[in-house]
């Protein structure tokens, strides 16, 4: 993987502590390029000293090969590292955990998978606290794991590559922005210092079709699958490499934000007008550096304005003690995934995530446990389903980074996480990936031997494992069209599909995985069948039949929303409950929030939704006779929520409530008497007309008169605040000094209400 991106990242998380003595100049001189991270350099001058000297001072040879091998694994030079490490281990036996881990590490960078497991065994035995040397250890036990969906895949070089590193591309308006170290003119006039290569800008291809034809020349991928062994063929998978004369030219993506330091990883909003990405601390001067004299990586934004992007501004989150980078908008642009070294992590580098709204930043909340190690994860990407991919060193792999996917249930990675294996990883280093929701292809990063130099960007196509289902009348054996097939993953909703004229629908399974196929018809009772994929089936494509029988019973089938933006909430327990009977049946929904149920004719029943820090709800549903589809929306309310009253506005200067604000504030007493437990805020704006102070004044008292009208019908004070918001928070640009009509200004004479609880 290309150094910048770690380097950065990790320069100032180890820091050697050596005996101080006497050295030679040979060593002095290499130490001193070594404590300025000149690597290259520093390596060059170990060599010559060990060569030259190491037979006049064994302290000053032993501390020759730890730096040294410490110069080649910053290099991501694994073989030199594994020769440096081995003899260490060789001539030493009283040598500090970290030498154990990283010979192990460069082991299995090298595809040394039995000879890595022994040295992970040792690193567990020298250090009880990092769970790497026992988890690894037992996992080097089995490589199969690693190769279970291999073939399924396809990958292929792309011809957008160059002699340089080209690495972590996200979409972009039908094409690539990349990051990349090449140097389009072909003049390089500043290199890092640390590994002698150019500075990294963002460059841009504007065809992903174009990216992913297949290069003529064709290689297998030489891929380890056990312990001491090669891969059985069957577990090989293409990799189109694409030849140097081949390549395609990319441009530069912005010249404003391309600048003489790096630019690194970024990451794009829905609309894609605006970017977020990495950059070393580009200010000039002592105060663009760390305590410990390091350029750390910040984040900074940018909006597209007439075709142009705008001058980059920091995050609020950044530091110049501690690196932010690596950034990953959600599909919904309402949090982002980042990477970053600051006090209080697990290890390494860990994935934060922090709130996003309307261009307001929140605090930054490590991942947790299940996400982050005592290694390094990084390279986060949110796929349109809301779940995460991101690459690490701290969870069981091939070796180097591989990448992993996690799905999230309320930001927690409730399943843990999955490798994606074999060819996706490789001993080397894996990351960066990008994909559509069912990872059917995408793109992603390697620095694998196939790779024309250093970091290279691949493609790569799934194919479908496919299963056809078919719903039957079950007494006529007649198929059904028109039914509703609802995919229940891993116990959760997920997509919906309807039958065709054949009574047929088909998808795509994937790998260790527990299906449930619900399938439900107007006029018959709901019927489902089972099918799992934790073992593999030779079939190329599963056919799954479900029968239906006639029945008198009511489907009822919906979908859940947020009523703050009418979007399909996900994670929400749903259940429906006979009334008569008492029994119940739950479901969670899934992306599209929906659900299904039959009720038998009747009964009363009732249905109701649970999600942590969203207000339950329950809605009686009733008896029916006759056989019908009754379909509703729910509604959720959750904390946190901002709701503008809409016809709510204020006379000028005047904080009195209007008839026509009495008729929306009556809306939010039905809305809290619904809710008894709901706990609001109420926030009032004023116009920019008037001083700071007269404003604040002002929009505290219409604060207050709402909350004393809400009190009035019978709401206790002890559910409600009031707050004032002056003219701070200008829906438009009507502020001091800026002419505007009487309809804008009253725009900004609003109040608002916020969900502070809702228990």
């Amino acid at each position: 993987m290309n150094r910048f991106v770690r380097t950065l990242l990790l320069a100032g998380l180890v820091l050697w502590c050596f005996t101080a003595q006497a050295q030679s100049t040979r060593l002095r001189a290499a130490n001193k390029q070594f404590e300025n991270m000149s690597y290259v350099s520093a390596v060059r001058m170990y060599e010559e000293f060990l060569r030259a000297d190491r037979k006049k001072d064994a302290a000053e040879t032993r501390e020759a090969l730890i730096k040294l091998g410490f110069s080649y694994r910053k290099l991501q030079d694994s073989r030199n590292a594994e020769r440096v490490y081995a003899e260490l281990v060789k001539e030493n036996s009283d040598l500090d955990s970290e030498i154990y881990l990283y010979y192990a590490q460069a082991l299995a960078s090298n595809g040394k998978y039995r000879d890595a497991q022994k040295m992970y065994s040792k690193y567990g035995e020298k250090q009880g606290e990092d769970l790497r040397g026992r988890r690894f250890t037992v996992s080097y036990m089995d490589m199969n794991r690693f190769y279970q969906d291999s073939s399924s895949y396809r990958l292929s070089s792309l011809p957008v590559n160059s002699r340089q590193a080209d690495f972590s591309p996200m979409y972009y308006k039908g094409g690539l922005v990349f990051v990349s170290a090449r140097d389009e003119s072909g003049s390089i006039k500043r290199v890092f210092n640390w590994n002698q290569t150019p500075f990294l800008d963002l460059y841009f291809h504007a065809d992903t079709n174009q990216l992913r034809t297949p290069a003529p020349e064709m290689a297998r991928a030489a891929n380890t699958a056990q312990v001491g062994g090669s891969a059985p063929a069957e577990q090989a998978a293409e990799v189109n490499v694409s030849p140097d004369k081949g390549i395609t030219k990319a441009e530069l993506f912005s010249r404003t934000l391309n600048t003489k330091y790096h630019e690194g990883p970024m990451t794009f909003t829905r609309d894609q007008t605006t970017i977020v990405f990495t950059r070393n601390n580009a200010s000039k001067g002592k105060s663009g550096k760390s305590s410990d004299g390091v350029r750390k990586l910040k984040l900074y934004i940018s909006n597209e304005k007439n075709g142009k992007w705008t001058t980059a501004k920091e995050v609020p989150f950044n530091s110049s003690e501690y690196s932010v980078g690596h950034p990953a908008f959600s599909p919904d642009d309402s949090k982002l995934y980042f990477v970053s070294d600051m006090p209080g992590g697990y290890g390494g580098t860990d994935i934060y995530v922090v709130e996003y709204n309307n261009g307001e930043w929140g605090t930054p909340v490590n991942m947790g446990k299940d996400i982050n190690t005592e290694g390094n994860e990084m390279f986060p990407y949110a796929d349109g389903n809301g779940n995460i991919y991101f690459a690490s060193d701290g969870h069981e792999g091939l070796g180097g980074l591989d990448i992993f996917f996690a799905e999230l249930k309320d930001g927690v990675a409730y399943k843990g996480v999955e490798n994606l294996g074999a060819p996706i990883n490789s001993e080397k280093d894996d990351f960066g990936l990008i994909t559509d929701k069912s990872r059917t292809t995408g793109f992603f990063s390697s620095n694998r031997k196939k790779g024309i130099s250093d970091d290279d960007i691949y493609s790569f196509r799934r194919s479908c494992k496919q299963l056809n289902l078919i719903v039957y009348d079950k007494k006529t054996q007649q198929p059904l069209e028109g039914a509703d097939v609802r995919i229940v993953r891993n116990g959760v909703n997920q997509d919906l599909l309807v039958t065709n004229t054949r009574g047929a629908t088909q998808m795509c399974l994937d790998a260790n995985t527990e299906y449930e196929f619900k399938a439900v018809k107007e006029g018959y009772a709901l019927n489902s069948a089972r099918y799992s994929t934790l073992t593999q089936s030779p079939a190329p494509v599963i056919n799954i039949s479900i029968y239906l029988d006639r029945s008198e019973n009511t489907i009822v089938k919906g979908v859940v929303k947020r009523e703050v933006d009418d979007k399909p909430a996900s994670g929400v327990k749903v259940t429906l409950r006979n009334e008569k009977d008492k029994s119940e049946r739950t479901i969670e929904t899934g992306p599209d929030g929906g659900y299904e149920f039959d009720m038998k004719p009747g009964a009363p029943y009732s249905i109701s939704t649970k999600k942590d820090k969203y207000a339950s709800r329950t809605k009686q549903l009733g008896k029916t006779k006759n056989p019908q589809v009754v379909t509703d929306t729910l509604g959720l309310y959750g904390e946190g929520d901002v709701y503008e009253l809409k016809n709510i506005y204020y006379d000028l200067n005047k904080f009195f409530i209007r008839p026509d604000a009495a008729r929306e504030l009556d809306h939010v007493v039905g809305l809290l008497k619904e809710y008894p437990t709901m706990k609001i805020e109420l926030r009032s704006h004023t116009d920019a007309r008037a001083s700071d102070s007269y404003n604040m004044r002002l929009s505290e008292n219409r604060a207050r008169a709402a909350l004393d009208y809400l009190v009035s019908k019978g709401i206790s004070p002890k559910r409600l605040t009031a707050r004032g918001f002056g003219e701070s928070e200008l829906v438009n640009d009507c502020g001091d000094g800026v002419e505007c009509s009487e309809a804008d200004h009253q725009a900004n004479r609003r109040t608002e209400f916020k969900i502070v609880a809702v228990q």
